[in-house]
């Protein structure tokens, strides 16, 4: 089975516009940045965690914690990954008692990941609230979870995929939608 590109959803514009956006978003919905903090999930949700903490400290003049969350051991896949599945670190450098955390990811998408997340979070400390911010939501959920703050909507098929690439770790920002074929 392969992938054919079908369309360009994002360009690295696109990407920055939403990002811009969801800053203001989360800033307005949180009154400002007290007790915020955000969590990239491991990979990509990580680097646009961050472009958030740039954007909201131009906005706001001042730095939010950020934390990485490797959501690996928390998967209810897991068995079906590689047999040796690569573990990356988690780095949540600050307490997460009291906080108003907003984690980040690039696709949501069956809301399993978000769902392993939350798990991870939990174990970590005790938030006073979660919320989602997502670049891309392709719909499809099969646990009852939402993005708070969503960068683009995107109805697609099951057969279809999301790929989101980000500087950071793919070389160049973008994404777009492919076909599944045989």
């Amino acid at each position: 089975m392969k992938l054919l590109d079908k369309a360009l959803l994002m360009d690295g514009d696109a990407i920055r516009r939403a990002i811009t956006r969801i800053a203001h978003e989360i800033l307005e919905k949180n009154e400002g940045i007290e007790q915020l903090a955000l969590v990239g999930i491991r990979r990509r949700g990580v680097p646009l965690a961050k472009r958030l903490q740039e954007k909201i400290q131009e906005i706001e003049g001042t730095t939010v914690p950020l934390g990485a969350l490797d959501i690996t051991l928390y998967r209810d896949d897991l068995t079906t990954l590689d047999v040796q599945p690569v573990i990356h670190k988690t780095e949540v450098p600050f307490s997460l008692h009291g906080k108003k955390v907003v984690l980040v990811d690039d696709v949501l998408y069956t809301g399993r990941t978000v769902r392993a997340a939350l798990d991870a979070l939990i174990d970590i400390g005790r938030p006073q609230v979660i919320q989602l911010a997502v670049l891309i939501d392709r719909g499809h959920r099969e646990l009852p979870i939402r993005a708070d703050y969503v960068g683009k909507n995107v109805p697609t098929s099951k057969r279809e995929v999301i790929s989101v690439r980000v500087m950071e770790v793919d070389g160049e920002d973008g994404a777009s939608i492919q076909d599944m074929v045989d």
